[in-house]
């Protein structure tokens, strides 16, 4: 049974107006939601990067949607103040909320002067907080001395029962890695062959709990309009790794995407004006064994798109056995 939410992009649109679009996405019949968690965009096109944790309270009382967020702990952010963060929305929404944990990226990092460490050390940095998290989450009191620091933390408000800690990744290894500790996986749209390699990579490691996929799409009416909207807000988003994970501004992203060509992009974000290509697209996504799939329009105007695709996407996929459906985000 495969689920089908939205993605709320804060980094293209202001805050106010995607707390609008969520509630409207529910009301289209969108059946969950999962947020970003970035100080900067990749781009001043983009324009936006609202502080995702005080929106997603927001988000979580006007809705009745699940929501999940991508957060990097470790440097931007002490992971005993993640926990906290977790652990309130948790006991205020009880299994409406989960966590996906990543190693981050610079540009978002970077603020707090430390220097950007290598991949490496990001990687045991976040297995620590991983730990350090899931153990305050858990009622323990903490004290730990590694990459992070933490001096007999405990949270006094917890939920019940802790909500799933996921794994982020992009590459094969990084599945791998995340099956040591993750109770669930999510990964962004790629062709299909390897998507099934970095599921077989999870699972094969012994990963546990769902599978999530975000998914870069652009719709419009008119074709043109769909290739330029996906031009325009997200060629500065196709940089393969480690490009985009060491970008620190703006204009460092602006400046290496300004002769990127259109089909550059296409390989990275579904553009068509079709609705049964976007729904073919997502059938194929769901017959790898994605559990979840949330639906980022790259572009900054939302209503079109969440009408569009509540009205004809969601019941088409729905009609033929792909069942929309909510979910308990609790741990598995």
């Amino acid at each position: 049974m495969t689920m089908f939410g939205i993605h709320a992009s804060h980094e293209q649109i202001h805050p106010a107006d995607l707390l609008r679009a969520v509630v409207r996405a529910e009301e289209a019949g969108f059946d969950a939601a999962m947020s970003s968690d970035h100080f900067s965009p990749w781009s001043s096109r983009q324009g936006q990067s609202g502080f995702a944790w005080s929106w997603l309270g927001a988000a979580l009382q006007a809705t009745s949607l699940p929501f999940g967020v991508v957060n990097a702990p470790g440097q931007r952010y002490h992971p005993a103040i993640i926990a906290q963060a977790i652990g309130t929305l948790a006991a205020m929404y009880p299994g409406r909320f989960w966590a996906a944990l990543g190693t981050g990226e610079a540009s978002n990092e970077h603020i707090t002067g430390q220097g950007w460490p290598r991949k490496e050390i990001r990687n045991a940095r976040l297995r620590e907080c991983v730990d350090v998290i899931r153990a305050l989450l858990d009622g323990e009191e903490v004290s730990h001395d590694g990459l992070v620091t933490v001096d007999r933390a405990r949270l006094w408000t917890r939920p019940e029962q802790p909500p799933a800690l996921v794994g982020a990744a992009v590459s094969e290894s990084t599945a791998r890695w995340c099956a040591e500790w993750a109770d669930g996986l999510i990964t962004v749209n790629a062709p299909p062959a390897r998507l099934r390699r970095m599921i077989d990579a999870y699972r094969d490691a012994g990963g546990r709990g769902r599978l999530a996929l975000q998914v870069h799409l652009s719709w419009a009416p008119d074709r043109d309009e769909a290739a330029r909207i996906a031009y325009e807000q997200w060629r500065s988003n196709v940089f393969d790794p480690p490009v985009c994970w060491d970008l620190e501004l703006t204009d460092h992203f602006d400046t290496v995407s300004a002769a990127v060509p259109p089909d550059r992009v296409a390989e990275v974000v579904n553009i068509s004006e079709d609705l049964g290509r976007h729904t073919q697209w997502l059938r194929e996504y769901v017959e790898l064994g994605f559990d979840e799939i949330y639906l980022h329009h790259v572009g900054q105007e939302q209503d079109a798109f969440i009408d569009a695709f509540g009205a004809k996407v969601l019941p088409e996929l729905k009609s033929s056995g792909v069942e929309v459906a909510t979910t308990d985000h609790r741990r598995a």
